[in-house]
């Protein structure tokens, strides 16, 4: 039985004051909650706010991006013995807003997992389709290649090590969600591809998160499907009420 897990990526919001209140309101909400793991992951300069806002509660932290190198000449690029040390378990690689607004590529996402992998953190890789490559019917194939692209030379020992979330690009910050048959067949899809990778008992072990307009009215009926094990949670995660509820599907 796989331990649903639910995660919230505030992206560009919310200053270090901000984000340490909306924490420390998430931890009240949730303090008796259950049913899944709940990951946060607020911007870089406010990860050590929200570790402290999350000591000694069932909320883990996660970072929204790393580099594939340990230290070095890179600008403004964050090292994952940074995140570490602020105390994030998991980091979002290869989100649609990376590939698209910065060039990020397979290749390039590629180098990440395996430094994440190899590191002890947890990588939610990030995958999913344009509305134009859905329109075109390509949605399988864009699936295809960016898990095999993705997580090429990728040898997985521990399925609890790695995360997948599905996001369909065009139900992303739209208030259009993918319906629930829709987003079941691509995570079946993807738990497959898996298996070509890793075998079928490591795939049914792994996680395979929704994304995408992830609201509490429409949580209950996508984490009824047999292969969504999960959210990844964008705006409804910058409110308190709203993303309590959603854990609490």
């Amino acid at each position: 039985m796989r331990t649903p897990i639910i995660a919230g990526n505030w992206k560009m919001h919310k200053t270090t004051l901000e984000a340490k209140a909306l924490a420390a309101g998430i931890v009240e909400k949730v303090k008796e909650a259950k049913e899944a793991q709940i990951v946060l992951c607020p911007p870089f300069t406010a990860l050590g706010a929200v570790a402290e806002a999350i000591k000694g509660s069932n909320v883990e932290l996660g970072a929204q991006n790393c580099h594939y190198e340990d230290k070095g000449a890179f600008t403004g690029e964050i090292a994952i013995s940074f995140l570490s040390d602020a105390g994030c378990k998991y980091v979002i690689i290869g989100h649609s807003e990376r590939r698209q607004y910065f060039n990020e590529d397979d290749a390039l996402i590629n180098k990440k997992m395996k430094k994440v992998l190899s590191s002890g953190l947890i990588p939610i890789f990030c995958i999913g389709e344009t509305l134009l490559e859905r329109q075109k019917k390509q949605t399988f194939d864009v699936l295809k290649r960016q898990v095999l692209h993705g997580l090429q030379e990728i040898s997985l020992s521990d399925p609890l090590k790695l995360v997948v979330a599905y996001e369909p690009v065009w139900a992303i910050g739209t208030g259009v969600t993918a319906t629930k048959e829709q987003a079941q067949e691509a995570h079946r899809y993807i738990r497959d591809l898996l298996a070509g990778l890793w075998g079928s008992q490591t795939a049914e072990q792994v996680r395979i998160q929704y994304g995408g307009s992830v609201k509490p009215d429409n949580i209950a009926e996508l984490m009824a499907q047999d292969d969504i094990d999960g959210a990844l949670v964008g705006g409804a995660s910058l409110e308190i009420d709203s993303f309590a509820r959603i854990i609490k599907f």
